[in-house]
């Protein structure tokens, strides 16, 4: 039986929530909740805590409380912090639209102001420091919101390739990046087969010399083929490359960690 998790989650309420293209709805939530939420963070995975479908606010609350149930009952997914704004303590959290083939999609998809779920986090974010001649980010639409917080972090002078790998054209977006920084976007209709155009993209760069830093997430096959070949083929130093799987096409999140946990075993 799994058992609920042994802390307390803060309980988020949502501002507003909108669509930024077909396949992508942007959640901003606030309230007072989120004093205290550290700064800089921006990329850094989080955990929410879904409610069940019908489940009032008071029904979750007390599931939480120190005599509820030890059994787990709610979904957990993990997610990133796209934005936090101090001044009026709101968080934005971007989710991938892709129908009702998940507790997270569906929960987004009907957030309304007043919905609600449970927050753990956030963690350490994975870039906290800029140091290369040029960097290489590399993303589908799960890494989006990684990929364009650390676009954002990045020093103004910067310069390198950013590549984003979406479903359909009008997922094509303004994204904020560095001048130097040239942007790039493929589509990739069948999101259920995996695809080889971003390992097939970046072999066929012209490569600039000098240290290279990496931000690259998203589907594990993907990731595994540009893991292989930045490391074996390009060697590029692992402390310089951020390069994660974030879901694996056929499973759902709680089997590709457990597949991830096994693989670095």
């Amino acid at each position: 039986m799994a058992l609920r998790p042994k802390r307390r989650p803060k309980i988020l309420t949502v501002r507003s929530s909108r669509y930024l293209s077909p396949n992508m709805v942007r959640v901003t939530f606030a309230g007072p909740e989120l004093e205290g939420f550290p700064l800089g963070h921006e990329g850094a995975n989080c955990k929410l805590v879904l409610p069940r479908d019908g489940e009032s606010r008071e029904e979750f609350d007390a599931y939480f409380a120190p005599d509820g149930p030890d059994e787990k009952v709610h979904a957990v997914r993990t997610y990133t912090v796209r934005a936090f704004r101090p001044e009026t303590l709101e968080l934005d959290i971007d989710f991938v639209a892709h129908g009702d083939h998940g507790p997270a999609t569906r929960w987004a998809q009907a957030a309304k102001q007043g919905s609600f779920l449970g927050f753990f986090g956030p963690s350490q974010p994975k870039i906290t420091d800029y140091h290369a001649d040029w960097y290489l980010v590399a993303a589908d639409l799960s890494a989006m919101p990684i990929a364009e917080a650390t676009l954002e972090a990045m020093p103004k002078d910067a310069k390198g390739i950013a590549l984003f790998e979406v479903p359909t054209t009008e997922d094509i977006r303004e994204i904020s990046a560095p001048e130097g920084v040239k942007l790039h976007w493929l589509v990739h209709e069948n999101v259920h087969k995996p695809s080889l155009a971003q390992l097939e993209f970046i072999k066929s760069m012209d490569w600039p010399s000098g240290v290279l830093q990496t931000c690259i997430a998203g589907e594990s096959s993907v990731i595994r083929s540009l893991r292989s070949y930045l490391h074996n083929d390009r060697r590029i130093p692992k402390k310089d490359t951020y390069i994660s799987g974030y879901w694996k096409i056929g499973l759902i999140e709680d089997e590709h960690q457990k597949m991830k946990r096994a693989e670095a075993a």
